[in-house]
């Protein structure tokens, strides 16, 4: 089953590609939207699609729902929710002694990083703090037809980021920027330290462990995702096959029910001892970046397990992911004790902003 849904422009598509944020104010999703204060997830799925969103699944405490061509057992292009099973592999690393949380990542991939960054830990790699460059620019429209099967490995990435780095790199640790360069040195460090692919370690360590049996890693000259999945388009092209190379960053597939298995499971510490289920959930003590909009406020969001820390209207804290593919914007939220959880995946049209959905369904999903 391939269902047809439409994406004019890039930039909605990839607007979650660094984990966007959940903005502390939003306006209504939509005019329309549901016009109760406090709208249920139906509520927000009986409005869909509209012109914003084109299609949208959800799986609310282990139960899926959709709205418009997709179905709420699809496969998605799950984007930067990658990052949140790279750092829990390093994590286990941490636990066996093969990597050290406080040892300078260059010992370990000297050949990735520029001396500069000597002082960068893998606990800075972890937590977003490590002042690492802006990642050099990706494949997109402007190169023209076929852009979305383009591919760079994970070593040219770096280079080509690291080498159009200009001015002195901030003190590691001082501050946080969410940065997804961070990520692809984690994966090279897994290889150095195990011998294996990064891929390789992640089906060991999670994905067959916890019977995720619709969830991968495809290689880099993989285009392909499974059935059934949303057909998605940008600027009028069918982009639905594209290049999963931002690899331990970002190019995971998964489904919503795969996605809430793995919650569950790091959530409940079935995933890492206790020592280090504890740093799932610990966020450093640092300033938020000036430009960082991943963050609300001044003081950072992001926890060393890489889950994004995001204030409930209640005051209580849930944690989660967000991540994006062109053509497909999602994340996972639940609440500490899981309680209330949540796995979502929207199909922007383009057109408008989609964040003050994402925060609609989070505040209704995770509400009592």
């Amino acid at each position: 089953m391939r269902t047809r849904l439409a994406v004019t422009t890039l930039a909605l598509a990839t607007a979650l590609t660094a984990g966007a944020a959940l903005p502390s104010a939003a306006a209504p999703p939509a005019s329309s939207a549901p016009a109760s204060a406090n709208p249920t997830v139906q509520d927000i799925l009986d409005h869909l699609p509209d012109g914003v969103v084109a299609g949208a699944l959800v799986r609310r405490d282990g139960a899926g729902a959709a709205a418009g061509p997709v179905t709420a057992d699809a496969y998605v292009r799950i984007g930067s929710v990658t990052k949140a099973f790279t750092n829990t592999v390093v994590l286990q690393l941490v636990a066996e002694h093969r990597i050290g949380l406080d040892t300078p990542a260059r010992r370990y991939v000297p050949e990735v990083l520029p001396e500069a960054y000597e002082r960068v830990t893998v606990r800075h790699l972890l937590d977003h703090t490590s002042g690492l460059p802006k990642p050099a620019p990706t494949p997109g429209p402007a190169d023209g037809p076929g852009w979305q099967l383009k591919s760079v490995t994970p070593e040219d990435f770096l280079r080509d980021s690291f080498a159009a780095a200009t001015g002195t790199p901030p003190t590691p640790g001082s501050e946080q920027q969410y940065n997804g360069l961070n990520s692809f040195v984690l994966g090279l460090i897994v290889e150095k330290v195990t011998g294996h692919s990064f891929t390789a370690e992640l089906e060991h360590r999670i994905i067959r462990p916890l019977h995720l049996r619709h969830t991968s890693l495809p290689a880099a000259d993989d285009p392909t995702i499974p059935s059934p999945h949303a057909e998605v388009y940008v600027d009028g092209q069918d982009v639905t096959e594209q290049s999963p190379y931002p690899w331990a960053e970002g190019g995971m597939i998964s489904t919503a029910a795969d996605l809430d298995r793995f919650t569950t499971a790091l959530f409940r510490g079935r995933l890492l001892p206790p020592a280090q289920q504890k740093l799932v959930f610990e966020v450093p003590h640092a300033n938020n970046a000036t430009d960082n909009t991943n963050c609300s406020g001044p003081a950072a969001c992001y926890s060393i397990g890489g889950l994004m820390r995001y204030q409930l209207p209640n005051g209580e804290y849930a944690w989660g992911k967000t991540g994006s593919r062109p053509g497909w914007d999602n994340g996972f939220f639940a609440t500490r004790d899981l309680r209330h959880r949540l796995v979502y995946s929207l199909n922007p049209t383009g057109t408008g902003n989609d964040l003050p959905y994402i925060k609609a369904l989070v505040n209704a999903a995770l509400a009592d």
